[in-house]
């Protein structure tokens, strides 16, 4: 501080600050000597006539000067690299006012540092380094990419690092999700430079400054499949903005991100990141000031970082390349499940020696089973907005299963089936609708893009039929093989039939749903009204298949039946997943029916739907061959 920037700040002449401080201002205002006399006070000046004598002693003492103190990541390593050497660290902070920084100058000059770690605001900062100079205080630069010579970390690798990581999980369509920050700009210059050595298109409309409805648009339209992003904040917000619309990370979209390391706290379980190197760079910027107050002449080393992928946990191949969804359409429902040791039936009362609840209803049955079985499941159905509901997304959310497509009904309840299970596993179910009855055409229409990436579509008729028809439609306008389950229904209209590819009644149904006067002439029947396969499930029996090229029996597979209520839904869930595999339809069939033997130990039917390594393991026990494709 020197009296020509007393004068400045004052708005005065050197002449007039001059004579305030040797009292000789009898001319001068009141206002005018109380403004300067305010600005000595408020800077400690002293003049260089009455300092001491500098001398060549250290204070072991060193000023850091940040811009704010609570953002400056590198700050507790400084400080703490700062102690292991038996300095104490002066931090002055400007809160990004440049008086404030000008104050903080002076006041570091003042105390006689041995060396300044500077954060500055801007290159107008950098008219302040006289003060330093004439004080023969060292000083370095840092963290500040607008200012010359400033030692930075290098956010424009960790950017090119990030959008590689999407790279080579073959992303080519991947957006740059920014927020306000010193590290912007370089993150962003990252993302563009890793895009052109890969040979993958710059788009302007693909750099996002928010977490906007455009963003969201292209992540759920699929245009966009990756998302890298400077800061983690953001990611976070994007990531719970996904999450409230029922999609999925990363099957929808992968995201990665920086992170400060531990100074930042994920709202979700696991994103995939990288983690600014700040512990290492705060003790690197301690180290080049050491140098530099041990030898003027010292030229400081760039900071060499290496950052690392921490979590592939939001990182997956390209929505477009994965195997190709089972979209499910159907029933959803809270079961209560009530034994007895007989089935009540007319003029008899039936007491319940216990119940239970569980998430139900064909479509969740048939979605879990499709899930447990490796493959990925989307669902597209209805629910209330009533407690029970909530035990539905759970279950989905526990499965993994797609649940962008279920929606809920405001003025409905949750569909509710009151499931009675005699002690040798027969079972009756009453079913209330409820929101089941309220999906429409247009929720199915609004769902289109769950159909692009589809290879099979299940749809069960507990819902209404002219839905149950328009989802056969779009499914066929995909190019998706359709399979129907007819349920608590007593007619399928000749329209809707020739849109299925594979109908799959029990012998109960197709008696009640055919024309003819055998199950033989029924399946003909279905067969020339456009169904390419019919499959009879017969219980213990096995099914019967029959289609223009084969047909043929099955046997069941023996198991102990404690709840047959899910049989034909593991057997439906089984064939899908190994059909989709490519198996044949016989093997896949086969299959399908120790699917169906184990599903019936257990009562509940999410509960009991078989996952895929134990049913592959009995199968590899009996008949390995079925696994060979």
């Amino acid at each position: 501080m020197t009296i020509k920037e007393i004068a400045r700040l004052a708005g005065v002449s050197i002449s007039t600050v001059s004579k305030v401080m040797n009292r000789k201002d009898s001319s001068i205002s009141p206002e005018t000597r109380d403004r300067v006399l305010r600005i000595i006070q408020e800077f400690n000046y002293t003049p260089y006539s009455n300092s001491h004598i500098v001398n060549n002693a250290k204070s072991y003492t060193i000023g850091v000067l940040t811009r704010n103190a609570e953002k400056s990541y590198a700050l507790s390593s400084i400080m703490q690299a700062a102690r292991s050497f038996g300095y104490t660290v002066l931090v002055s902070e400007c809160a990004d006012q440049p008086d404030l920084e000008f104050r903080g100058v002076t006041a570091l000059c003042r105390h006689g540092v041995d060396g300044v770690l500077w954060e500055p605001l801007n290159e107008d900062s950098l008219k302040y380094t006289e003060s330093f100079r004439t004080s023969k205080i060292p000083f370095l630069l840092f963290n500040s990419h607008q200012v010359e010579g400033a030692l930075n970390m290098d956010y424009e690798q960790m950017g090119y690092d990030a959008t590689m990581a999407l790279v080579k999980a073959e992303h080519k369509e991947i957006a740059c999700l920014l927020s306000e920050g010193s590290r912007t700009e370089g993150f962003l210059s990252g993302y563009k430079r890793c895009l052109f050595d890969t040979g993958i298109p710059y788009q302007d409309n693909l750099v996002f400054h928010d977490v906007s409805d455009n963003l969201i648009h292209k992540i759920t339209g699929h245009t966009v499949t990756g998302i890298v992003s400077s800061h983690f904040a953001a990611a976070n917000q994007l990531y719970g903005e996904l999450y409230s619309r029922h999609y999925q990370i990363p099957y929808d979209v992968s995201l990665v991100t920086l992170r400060n390391a531990s100074r930042e706290v994920a709202a979700f379980p696991k994103i995939s990141t990288f983690s600014a190197p700040h512990q290492e760079y705060g003790a690197y910027l301690f180290e080049q000031l050491m140098a530099m107050i041990e030898n003027p002449e010292y030229i400081p080393l760039p900071f060499e970082q290496h950052s690392t992928l921490e979590d592939t946990a939001t990182i997956t191949t390209p929505f477009t390349k994965k195997n190709q969804t089972i979209l499910v359409i159907g029933s959803i429902n809270i079961d209560t499940y009530l034994k007895m040791d007989r089935l009540p039936f007319t003029g008899k009362s039936t007491i319940t020696s216990a119940s239970s609840v569980y998430p139900g209803g064909k479509g969740i049955n048939q979605a879990v089973g499709v899930s447990k079985l490796g493959a990925h499941a989307a669902l597209i159905g209805a629910v209330g907005n009533d407690v029970e509901s909530d035990l539905i997304y759970e279950a989905m959310k526990t499965h993994a299963i797609d649940s962008s497509g279920v929606h809920r009904s405001v003025d409905h309840a949750t569909g509710k089936a009151f499931v009675f299970v005699q002690h040798d596993g027969d079972s009756m179910i009453s079913i209330l609708a409820g929101a089941n009855d309220t999906l429409t055409p247009d929720d199915i229409y609004r769902n289109k893009r769950l159909f692009e990436n589809s290879s099979f579509c299940l749809i069960q008729t507990e819902i209404p039929m002219d839905t149950v028809l328009t989802a056969c439609k779009l499914a066929k306008e995909h190019h998706v093989t359709t399979i129907l389950k007819p349920s608590a229904c007593s007619y399928l209209p000749p329209e809707l039939l020739k849109y299925v590819d594979i109908l799959i009644p029990n012998l109960d149904e197709i008696t009640l749903l055919g024309i003819g006067d055998t199950t033989h002439d029924k399946i003909d029947y279905f067969l020339s009204q456009g169904v390419n396969t019919v499959i009879v499930t017969l219980g213990s029996d096995g099914c019967y298949y029959k289609n223009a090229e084969e047909d043929g029996t099955i046997p069941a597979v023996s198991f102990h039946p404690v709840d047959n209520t899910g049989a034909c839904d593991a057997f439906i869930s089984a064939l899908t997943v190994f059909l989709q595999d490519g198996h044949s339809l016989n093997t896949a069939l086969r299959i399908a029916t120790y699917a169906a033997g184990f599903s019936v130990t257990r009562e509940g039917v999410p509960n009991s739907m078989v996952d895929l390594g134990t049913l592959e393991s009995y199968i590899r026990q009996t008949e390995p061959e079925l696994l060979n494709k």
